[in-house]
């Protein structure tokens, strides 16, 4: 039997089964869920007072206790240091956008000044300001029928990741796809990181079937964008890469975007690069895209980003 840690949210439990379905047809093994409470969970405490980590550590204690044997997380969710004793792999990733609900099926240029827009998080507090629409954007948080559950009361509307919807089947209710060029996503978004012990059997299960190796480039490019400016998950820091394969055999193109922002909209920095990578089929090409993903970091904190994550 293999034993798969999840959080208990709704959208969790959805991540995860879909994760232990693909380990159940790949080794033909019992996969049981294994629900564990994090700090983040049943609390209204805005993320961004909570720190990093809140959703994921007590899920890593549970994997060095040996009570599970894989856990899963939305990726965005983990610290940016990485235990070396853990080991990840990434499926393919989910698209990456952020979305709109909006009552009466309206986009954001629907919306007037006032609007009430709900968002817990800096970076599309951010971007929804720098668009100098006049929105107010509300705190909140919750799951996502909470969320949306709102909408049409006290909000005009919610902005969401896609992928989230898309994976607990309420991605009819999306009134708007936000452009990247509107609204750029979180690091990682839409991707899932599926974790274990690296001296276990699993690690190479885990590297072998189910990691993407594009999906795990462009997270490796946008989380080391991340790390290099020493920003959290709810920092205002965006970021979005793709991945694809080139023009010549063995070569990997990379396309980079990264930004971050001022809370109140005054000032984004936004950036971007394109790096033609070596694919050899090893862990070369993640270590590729995150050194592209420094170099872009770099370039940020050139142009004034230093001051705005003050």
């Amino acid at each position: 039997m293999i034993r798969v840690g999840t959080r208990g949210s709704k959208l969790a439990l959805a991540q995860s089964g879909m994760v232990a379905d693909a380990i159940g047809r790949l080794t033909g093994e019992h996969v049981e869920l294994v629900e564990i409470k994090t700090t983040g969970d049943g609390t209204t405490v805005p993320v961004a007072e909570l720190g990093v980590g809140v959703f994921v550590n007590q899920l890593r204690e549970a994997l060095e206790r040996e009570e599970i044997d894989i856990a899963v997380h939305s990726y965005k969710d983990l610290p940016t240091a990485q235990p070396e004793h853990l080991v990840i792999g990434v499926p393919p990733r989910e698209d990456p956008r952020d979305v709109l609900v909006a009552s009466d099926g309206r986009t954001l240029s629907d919306l007037g000044p006032g609007a009430r827009i709900g968002t817990g998080s800096p970076r599309r507090i951010a971007q929804l300001n720098a668009l100098g629409r006049g929105f107010e954007c509300v705190p909140i948080r919750g799951n996502v029928d909470t969320r949306i559950g709102r909408v049409g009361k006290d909000l005009d509307g919610v902005i969401l990741a896609a992928a989230g919807l898309k994976r607990v089947g309420r991605q009819a209710e999306v009134t708007e796809y936000l452009d990247p060029l509107v609204m750029l996503p979180a690091p990682a978004q839409g991707a899932l990181a599926v974790e274990c012990r690296k001296a276990d059997m699993t690690s190479a299960l885990i590297s072998a079937k189910l990691n993407d190796r594009y999906s795990q480039a462009a997270v490796a490019a946008e989380r080391a964008l991340l790390q290099r400016l020493e920003a959290g998950c709810s920092a205002p820091v965006a970021s979005l890469a793709d991945v694809a394969e080139g023009a010549d055999p063995g070569e990997v193109d990379l396309y980079l975007r990264g930004a971050v922002g001022a809370v109140d909209g005054s000032v984004i920095e936004r950036l971007s690069t394109t790096a033609a990578l070596a694919d050899t089929g090893g862990p070369e090409l993640a270590e590729q895209a995150a050194a592209a993903g420094r170099r872009l970091a770099e370039e940020l904190l050139d142009a004034g980003a230093a001051q705005l994550l003050k």
